[in-house]
């Protein structure tokens, strides 16, 4: 067989990733706080920017009809900002693939003075905040924090999407030692909710690794803590309910109140001094900011919601163009001029890339308020189930354009602060359509069942088996015990021993 060349011509897409867009990408997933220290960085850099004391821009966006209104955004900005647009799409569009190809040519677009945007040459100038730079600090391992902690744990501990938004709220009150220092009557009014649901999710993270974390005083932080080692009985309650007594030293009325003899009491006061009465220092200590909200959200005068952005937080920059045309007159040499329309080129990104990401959180922001109109108007027990691709279809961009909108980005409501991140809960989904099961589905119905026993019915891991097989959910014992374990839900043993304990105790 002859090999023969042939010309073969064929026309594709290509996904590209230049330095400007891997730029582009990192500001989009900035909150303010950090948007305003790479702005400086960048002011200090570059002497064609300079920062904006002018009025401000618009920043706002009322409705009388959330669902119904238009946007006037242009097209071009909307696909240029659109992480999914291909390059031959749309000139300039962002890519949200990290493997694609990395052009070092002049790109597509050009700047509005007729200048190549491309960045070829900037690679080496912008090392450090496009990471070719190797930072020794990035590698330093941290201790994590105690909320960090706890927030990697609400996952596991419920699968309700309102039990999951209360309990980050009861996450972010939590002291450095691990105690709650927290109205929840006040709380339970603030988000709309039952307080028996607040009190129910409080149970819940109290259950929490360290044990001790979420009390509201140093008697019931002890009392968590030996109920998590099987060590509470009526006796040592007696004791934690007369600390003062025990603080005061006085003996003969503690033997009294307790009705022990002094050596079962001493024995009780060694064990209760093996404690830890402040369970969450032994966490990372990490020195707290304020959040500040990207977006400020309140209630118009005709039932509708106006959208705004904060606009205190957010960096206005302009390209000083007479600084530009009167050094480019008296620039000489080739070197001088590539320097300053390298300048030029990343002043005029700079803009537009300010501009758009603030047009883009507004319309995310906007189109979850829609969705979400029912919790912002009667409360969390209103919080419907959604998802990034439902917002990501409703204002025609990509997932993954959504998902760094909402990253680190904080939303000020009449409810409270919200990560924009909070609004996004999934859905469990429903048994009778013979699809399958989540696991997040599994683990809210394993928790329901063992929530519903009680000390004459405890459920073993076989019996929740059998159960769930009846309910249409194929699942192996050890799936069961792995679930349970994950959700800190102790065995059938330890619950028949704790719910006597607890019978007792109210007796």
């Amino acid at each position: 067989m002859a090999l023969t060349a042939k010309l073969e011509l064929r026309q594709g897409q290509q996904l590209v990733m230049t330095p400007q867009l891997q730029q582009a990408i990192r500001l989009l997933q900035l909150s303010n706080l950090e948007l305003n220290q790479f702005v400086e960085t960048e002011l200090e850099r570059n002497p064609l920017l300079e920062m904006d004391d002018g009025p401000e821009p618009p920043t706002k966006a009322e409705h009388e009809d959330p669902v119904a209104s238009e946007r006037t955004e242009q097209a071009s900005d909307d696909e240029w900002l659109d992480l999914a647009k291909p390059v031959a799409e749309a000139d300039g569009g962002l890519d949200g693939d990290y493997d694609g190809n990395y052009s070092d040519g002049p790109s597509a677009s050009a700047g509005p003075d007729g200048v190549d945007s491309g960045w070829a040459s900037l690679r080496q100038r912008t090392s450090v905040s496009s990471g070719d730079e190797i930072n020794p600090e990035a590698y330093i391992s941290s201790e994590p924090s105690l909320r960090d902690h706890l927030s990697e744990q609400l996952p596991l501990a419920t699968a309700d999407h309102v039990e999951r938004l209360i309990g980050q709220h009861l996450i972010d009150m939590v002291d450095e030692a691990g105690y709650l220092h927290a109205d929840l009557d006040q709380l339970a009014m603030k988000l709309g909710a039952p307080l028996e649901l607040v009190e129910k999710v409080l149970a819940i993270l109290q259950t929490l690794d360290p044990p001790g974390v979420f009390a509201r005083s140093l008697a019931e932080c002890l009392a968590l803590q030996l109920k998590d080692q099987n060590r509470y009985d009526p006796q040592i309650a007696a004791l934690l309910d007369n600390l003062d007594l025990l603080a005061a030293h006085n003996m003969p009325a503690l033997r009294k109140v307790i009705g022990a003899d002094m050596s079962e009491i001493t024995d009780m006061i060694d064990e209760i001094k093996r404690l830890n009465p402040k369970p969450g220092l032994k966490f990372g200590s990490v020195q707290l900011q304020p959040v500040v909200p990207d977006v400020l959200i309140r209630a118009a005068s005709h039932g509708s919601w106006i959208v705004e952005l904060n606009s205190d937080t957010l960096p206005r920059v302009l390209v000083n163009r007479t600084y530009y045309a009167h050094v480019n007159k008296t620039t000489r040499t080739e070197k001088d001029r590539g320097y300053l329309l390298e300048c030029l080129q990343t002043a005029n990104w700079l803009v537009k890339s300010l501009d758009q990401r603030a047009r883009t959180i507004l319309k995310v922001s906007e189109e979850i308020i829609r969705q979400q109109d029912a919790f912002f108007t009667h409360g969390v027990q209103y919080l419907r189930p959604l998802n990034l691709k439902t917002v990501a279809d409703a204002i025609s961009m990509h997932e993954s354009t959504v998902s760094r909108v909402t990253s680190n980005k904080y939303m000020a409501t009449p409810r409270g602060i919200f990560e924009l991140k909070y609004f996004f809960t999934s859905a469990i989904q429903s048994a009778g359509d013979g699809e399958a099961h989540s696991s997040e589905a599994v683990r809210h119905r394993i928790r329901q069942m063992i929530d519903g026993e009680n000390a004459r019915s405890i459920l073993s891991d076989d019996k929740l088996v059998e159960k769930l097989k009846t309910e249409g959910i194929d699942i192996a014992r050890r799936t069961v015990a792995k679930y349970r374990e994950a959700m800190r839900i102790p065995s059938s043993v330890q619950r028949r021993r704790e719910k006597r304990l607890a019978e007792r105790i109210n007796r």
